[in-house]
């Protein structure tokens, strides 16, 4: 396909996205399993259009003073692909495929307005509603941190040190241009690259088959070691997912003592056993039910709860759900994290830590429940993970987020990593 087919395409996924309310990746598939004739890259360029689209969704419509599908995509080349509206139109003089040209209006209002002049919010690409609870979080660095946002991300993978070793992987992945992450202590990094350029298919890979990698954003990596899991201790992953962090707990180990790996959406959990297979993970039991937990009551080392939330800090990945989110979305998460952290620590021993993690950026859904859950809980008392931070990062040379000295927030424009929260309560006695 030439770049007008590859635009049209995309046009009509921005379009179907947009008039059935579905989520990105469900309408790309559809897309492409329509278009049998698309190849791989063709499939990426209308990908990397469709998703770059949505990230600066509200800039790209200020700009062109149109919201529209065809309008969002043809902003997309303009302003990220750099590809000027002289040289698109001539790019797509001839092709039969190429949509319709915007109208005069339209590559007016492109060529007179200026972002400078939009609302905060239009700048920072973001809802209206949002920009509050940022800047409570990220003071007047909230713009920065919008807009980082909106940025593509990296491919991240974590080296499995039980089955290789960081080098190693780095090798491996040569041609595909890896290079040791700056912060995470087994983190292997892939650039996102920019247009049409499409990201590797790394678990085709020998070297994944292998169990070498798991695919896990920088940020996941490090919250699984703010942890700081010892050999031998007896730890409970509480919302476990698919089980990227219970994987990396597991290697941090060294496949001593025991991870316990439960969540109670099955359907989430089901991919842990072929992983915990390829990665030579000896030491996880995976639970079903959390009637199968009772015998860990009062007597985890440490149970991490990655809760439940809005995914504010995954919006470079699904920035289709940035514009999804509502109040009352971010009013149910909270209640289901209270929910959630009430009952994962009953299994923390005397001594032991509570580990709470979000993937939001929204203080409602971290301070703010760390603070209430030590206020309604006497047994439980905040402790600095700022200060592992400082013991297994610091020489990095990069600083998270902490407006409290004592909690951790990771974000793509203080750590170039997804958003990532982190707190530690310590069961006292």
């Amino acid at each position: 396909m030439r770049l007008g087919g590859r635009l049209a395409g995309a046009i009509e996924v921005l379009a179907d996205i947009e008039n059935r309310r579905r989520p990105v990746a469900d309408a790309l598939k559809d897309w492409g399993l329509s278009r049998r004739f698309a190849g791989s890259g063709d499939r990426a360029a209308v990908g990397n259009i469709v998703y770059d689209a949505l990230r600066k969704k509200l800039s790209h419509a200020w700009l062109m003073d149109d919201a529209g599908p065809a309008a969002l995509a043809h902003a997309v080349l303009f302003r990220q692909w750099r590809i000027s509206p002289e040289q698109l139109s001539a790019d797509l003089d001839g092709d039969k495929f190429a949509p319709e040209p915007l109208s005069a209006a339209t590559l007016e209002a492109f060529r007179s307005r200026s972002l400078d002049d939009a609302p905060d919010h239009v700048k920072g690409d973001i809802p209206e509603w949002v920009v509050p609870l940022l800047q409570e979080n990220f003071g007047d660095q909230w713009l920065v941190e919008a807009q980082a946002l909106a940025e593509r991300p990296s491919l991240d993978l974590r080296t499995n040190t039980l089955r290789a070793g960081r080098d190693k992987v780095v090798d491996a992945l040569e041609e595909a241009h890896a290079t040791t992450a700056r912060i995470a202590r087994q983190g292997v990094r892939i650039a996102p690259g920019e247009g049409p350029s499409r990201l590797p298919n790394v678990t085709a890979e020998l070297s994944f088959a292998k169990g070498w990698f798991e695919v896990q954003d920088e940020g996941s990596q490090i919250v699984a070691d703010l942890v700081m899991a010892g050999d031998g201790e007896q730890i409970l992953d509480y919302c476990a997912g698919g089980g990227g962090k219970t994987l990396a707990l597991s290697a941090t180990m060294h496949n001593k003592g025991q991870v316990h790996a439960f969540d109670a959406d099955r359907k989430r959990l089901a991919p842990i056993i072929e992983r915990l297979r390829r990665a030579g993970a000896r030491n996880v039991q995976v639970h079903e039910r959390e009637k199968d937990l009772a015998d860990l009551v009062g007597k985890c080392d440490r149970v991490l709860v990655d809760a439940p939330c809005t995914g504010t800090g995954t919006w470079r990945r699904r920035p289709d759900t940035k514009w999804r989110l509502t109040q009352k979305n971010l009013g149910e998460r909270i209640e289901q994290q209270r929910q959630v952290l009430a009952s994962a620590a009953r299994y923390v021993r005397p001594g032991g830590m509570l580990c709470y993690v979000t993937c939001s950026l929204l203080p409602a859904e971290n301070q703010a429940q760390a603070r209430q859950f030590v206020a309604d809980n006497a047994g439980f008392e905040l402790v600095s993970a700022l200060d592992n931070w400082q013991s297994l990062f610091g020489a990095s040379g990069v600083q998270p987020v902490s407006k409290d000295g004592a909690t951790v927030t990771l974000s793509p424009a203080s750590t170039d990593t997804d958003g990532f929260f982190f707190a530690m309560m310590q069961r006292k006695g």
